[in-house]
């Protein structure tokens, strides 16, 4: 009886916790962050396979867990290391960004993303940084993309510093290709990936950004960078021909009237120099892909878009309860190291 009473209190205190902390989005059901604190409570051995102090080397394949000092803050991130990795070659490394309310752990779960199987058959290193959070578990976090999320962009958080310094940071712990680094995100990390194009050329060689579209303040690439953008026609939070859906944020100042698909598009094939015309690419049922070419320094610019699946990856097994099932026409894992492997 008393285990019950302590496990009812846990609930209550948890629930009144997470109904006040964060007016965003995507920080899911109650039942999704019940579950995601519980597992935050279990033993750390039981979630991650080494957990290391950030200067030590990674010598073999797995999953660990870093934390670091920038700006004054503690802030997190998730390694996965193929088990194809040969210290003694260059592997590429792939940033993964999760959407605004979520956090490394779940952009790192299979079900939902599919980046750990990617990484696998694909061959690459997969991080998953952690956005700014108030909370000490890193939940309910978001990312500083320009006029996009919440406390990370009001308190000015530097998360392209933060990235530039764990994308070191894994370069010392590992043999990473620097030719071959890539960053991509959901949502709120999709617009983060726009704000790296802009301001970390020299570090990544190229982007895609999912569910997401480009706001960030102000944009001056120091060189031409591949950009795949993949959206839902019927996204119902960031909507594709421009602003934020209508009873999608619970505080629509949390977030901002988003660019539509079409002017990001724009925005970055005049920021490449693109004077091809659209070729298409890829055409399924429920799906399209149309590529830019004739771009500066050989880069493209694709989009890829799904006639359903939400505010989602397309390709997931898994979404966040209460919303539309993922397209299934297109996996974007799939098409966007595709499109990284032109690049």
């Amino acid at each position: 009886m008393i285990s019950r009473v302590r496990a009812l209190s846990f609930l209550f205190v948890l629930a009144a916790a997470c109904s006040g902390a964060s007016s965003f989005a995507q920080d899911g059901t109650l039942r999704e962050r019940i579950r995601e604190r519980l597992q935050q409570r279990q033993p750390q051995n039981a979630r991650m396979a080494s957990e290391r102090d950030a200067s030590s080397p990674i010598t073999k394949p797995g999953d660990y867990s870093f934390t670091i000092n920038h700006g004054g803050l503690a802030r997190s991130y998730l390694v996965h290391v193929p088990r194809s990795y040969d210290p003694a070659t260059p592997t590429p490394l792939l940033m993964a960004f999760h959407g605004g309310g979520g956090n490394m752990r779940f952009q790192a779960d299979d079900q939902h993303y599919g980046l750990i199987s990617k990484s696998e058959s694909a061959g690459f290193i997969a991080v998953f940084p952690n956005g700014y959070s108030r909370f000490p578990e890193g939940r309910l976090a978001t990312w500083n993309a320009g006029t996009c999320c919440a406390q990370a962009r009001d308190k000015d958080i530097d998360d392209v510093g933060f990235v530039r310094a764990v994308v070191a940071n894994v370069k010392r712990q590992l043999d990473v290709d620097a030719r071959h680094i890539y960053a991509t995100g959901m949502s709120n990390g999709g617009m983060l990936t726009y704000r790296l194009a802009c301001e970390l050329t020299d570090v990544f060689s190229g982007i895609a950004a999912v569910a997401a579209t480009d706001n960030t303040r102000r944009c001056s690439p120091s060189r031409a960078i591949p950009v795949l953008e993949i959206h839902a026609r019927d996204d119902d939070h960031v909507l594709f021909n421009g602003g934020a859906g209508a009873g999608a944020f619970r505080d629509e100042s949390q977030v901002s009237d988003f660019r539509s698909v079409p002017e990001t598009i724009s925005r970055w094939t005049g920021r490449n120099g693109c004077t091809a015309p659209p070729v298409r690419v890829l055409e399924v049922p429920g799906a399209y892909c149309e590529r830019y070419s004739g771009c500066r320094d050989g880069v493209a610019v694709q989009l890829c878009v799904t006639e359903t699946g939400g505010h989602s990856w397309p390709g997931a097994r898994q979404v966040r309860d209460g919303k539309a099932p993922a397209s299934q026409a297109i996996s974007a894992d799939d098409v966007m190291w595709d499109f990284f492997g032109r690049h």
